[in-house]
């Protein structure tokens, strides 16, 4: 790092008018079992079905092609297609409770496929490949479209709900040769919610290692557990571990994370956001038929997210408040969940201790944990408005490394879990990088207002699986009455990859998997398709739909920020002063560095900036100027 652009960073932290000290509430929920691509493969400027960098596999064809030997006849492979492409109220709403299929340990592995991706149909299901569009999930896409949406933001485990809910909450599952004894509880590989062990050091409760709200209880932080009660529709919560079932009724930890709120947790939150109340840390748990685990519906969780959301962009602290809203990434029981994704997410070394093992049942091998498939992630707050996207890898342990940052910067001490393993401590973000405290924005956006739930005679929420699917819960929601069609035969790139037109504004470490527009004072970087093969700087502005502008990073190894830039237009590479090169031979290597607030610096191989002067003449200088870096998806 060269020291203009240390003085860059420190700068970014120093002369804030707000900092993360700053922020007085951060509220965590965590909801269930939809992947990243299941949802947000159409929206506008994300890694998505527009992806110039989407994995080519040996077969030729790329991971969007899922083979379908031995699951049908009528194709060789399906494409990603959209779940009503029948149309229908009918279809939508069956669409709603469709699951996908096997999601546990092993079959997630096995439809990952050691990289490749493309087994989903044959391992889960052929609906696994499914997607929804804006019209299935308005508010969803909406509060995207208001917010921040992380689009390299992973599960934390290769399998289901329990493993990624327990890390989440201590950041392990306690792989054999990590920081936890072993027989502390796991390995956690698969859902177990009785005391007891599923086999040896395999899926053993009570966890005995600390949930991180033990951390906070000891360093005096102000923390609560917002949920209802312990059962099968809020699972996962913090009674699994030791030191909570253990618990006298007037400790801290009963009554932060056990002393329920009855029927009103709901309530109660709304209640302490409203007049600024809230703990400094709350974990929020979505009650049964609301928390959007198949055939639990999009529609009705977001009647819930909304509840949440709504309390905290309307409540007293708002311009103090983060709210971050994941997905557990997988689901049990069998069935009930495993939609795909085609992303392979980043996985350490072999041997790497806390991350690789033997898998005790005898079918994996020896394997890694995680990360698993990507799932989606929202950051709702004054600092990442403005319909974003966050590009760091990241996982489950991300929201505790947070944490820990947010609470460090309030003044805590001893708030470091040592339960991390150091891979996950060095390669998955800290998620601060989505934050612009420099340019906060405290408009409160005009968010879509979901349908209350169905409800029974006596007024309770059943929701769509109960009111209109009918299902009885056996765990499995993918019968063919579920099943509205799959376009056998009838798919090609052009009518299944579809992807909406727009941008969305950058912010973090940048990764491939997007075209990019690069903004300097007024202008972008362009490729007129001159016969001269040079590159210059044009007149920019919203939309930034011109191809000439738009730009494809190839990275030079699996991390890092050093990449090969290329044209959209044509192919060609950014090379040697302005030059545009044929190959990757005659291609210049940029260091691209995320400065804070949503800016960015281009750095050649010989260590000169490449900058956009005011007027927009290109220039190669000693010190740099920084760009603004969209992500755009269009047409045309």
């Amino acid at each position: 790092m060269s020291k203009y652009v240390a003085s860059l960073l420190a700068l970014a932290s120093t002369a804030n008018a707000v900092g993360l000290g700053d922020v007085k509430h951060v509220v965590m929920l965590m909801m269930e079992n939809r992947s990243f691509q299941h949802y947000f493969g159409t929206l506008a400027g994300v890694r998505g079905f527009a992806d110039p960098n989407v994995q080519i596999n040996p077969d030729g064809r790329s991971v969007w092609y899922q083979n379908l030997t031995g699951v049908t006849d009528d194709a060789d492979w399906l494409l990603p297609y959209w779940l009503n492409y029948k149309g229908g109220e009918e279809n939508f709403n069956k669409s709603m409770c469709l699951c996908a299929g096997a999601n546990n340990w092993i079959p997630t592995q096995q439809a990952m496929n050691g990289g490749l991706m493309n087994a989903w149909a044959q391992i889960d299901t052929p609906q696994a490949w499914g997607y929804f569009k804006r019209q299935d999930i308005p508010y969803h896409f909406a509060l995207a479209d208001a917010y921040t949406v992380g689009d390299a933001y992973h599960a934390a485990i290769t399998s289901n709900t329990d493993p990624n809910r327990w890390f989440w909450q201590s950041g392990t599952i306690n792989v054999p040769g990590g920081k936890q004894a072993l027989g502390s509880g796991g390995v956690i590989l698969d859902d177990n919610q009785a005391n007891g062990c599923v086999a040896t050091n395999v899926d053993c409760l009570p966890l005995e290692w600390p949930a991180y709200a033990q951390y906070l209880d000891e360093a005096g932080v102000d923390w609560r557990s917002f949920q209802n009660s312990y059962n099968w529709a809020t699972n996962s919560g913090l009674f699994y571990f030791a030191a909570f079932q253990e618990a006298a009724t007037n400790s801290s930890l009963y009554k932060r994370g056990l002393a329920f709120d009855g029927e009103n947790a709901l309530d109660s939150f709304k209640a302490k956001a409203a007049n600024g109340t809230l703990p400094t840390v709350s974990w929020v748990f979505p009650p049964g038929a609301l928390q959007e685990h198949p055939p639990n519906t999009p529609k009705d969780a977001s009647w819930f997210i909304n509840q949440v959301v709504d309390a905290a962009i309307h409540g007293e602290n708002y311009q103090e408040t983060i709210v971050l809203i994941n997905y557990d990434g997988k689901s049990w029981p069998p069935k009930a969940g495993g939609w795909g994704d085609a992303v392979y997410p980043l996985i350490s070394p072999e041997g790497t201790a806390g991350e690789w093992f033997e898998d005790p049942y005898g079918e994996l091998g020896y394997t890694f944990s995680g990360p698993g498939i990507r799932v989606p992630l929202f950051i709702v707050s004054p600092f990442t408005r403005g319909g974003k996207v966050f590009t760091e890898r990241a996982d489950h342990s991300s929201i505790i490394q947070f944490l820990e940052q947010f609470l460090i910067a309030k003044g805590y001490n001893n708030v470091t879990t040592e339960q991390l393993s150091d891979w996950r401590r060095e390669h998955m973000s800290d998620l601060v990088n989505a934050f612009d405290f420099d340019n906060p924005d405290y408009t409160v956006p005009d968010l879509p207002q979901p349908d209350y739930p169905i409800t029974n005679s006596a007024g309770e929420i059943i929701g769509m699986y109960s009111g209109f699917c009918d299902i009885e819960w056996t765990g499995s929601c993918s019968g063919s009455e579920y099943v509205t069609g799959i376009p056998y035969g009838n798919q090609t790139e052009g009518n299944s990859l579809i992807y909406e037109n727009g941008y969305r504004g950058v912010r973090g470490y940048i990764a491939e998997g997007h075209y990019l527009v690069f903004e300097s004072n007024g202008y972008a970087l362009s490729n007129p398709n001159s016969s001269q093969k040079q590159f210059t700087a044009s007149p920019v502005a919203a939309p930034y739909d011109s191809i000439a502008q738009r730009w494809v990073l190839h990275a030079q190894a699996v991390e890092g920020s050093t990449f090969n830039i290329s044209s959209a237009v044509d192919g060609l590479y950014i090379s040697q002063h302005s030059s545009l090169s044929l190959s990757t031979t005659g291609a210049e290597v940029y260091n691209i560095t995320y400065v804070g607030s949503s800016q960015y610096i281009l750095q050649k191989e010989n260590g000169e900036y490449l900058n956009i002067q005011p007027g927009g003449a290109l220039s190669f200088d000693s010190t740099p100027i920084p760009y603004n870096v969209w992500s755009v998806t269009y047409n045309y």
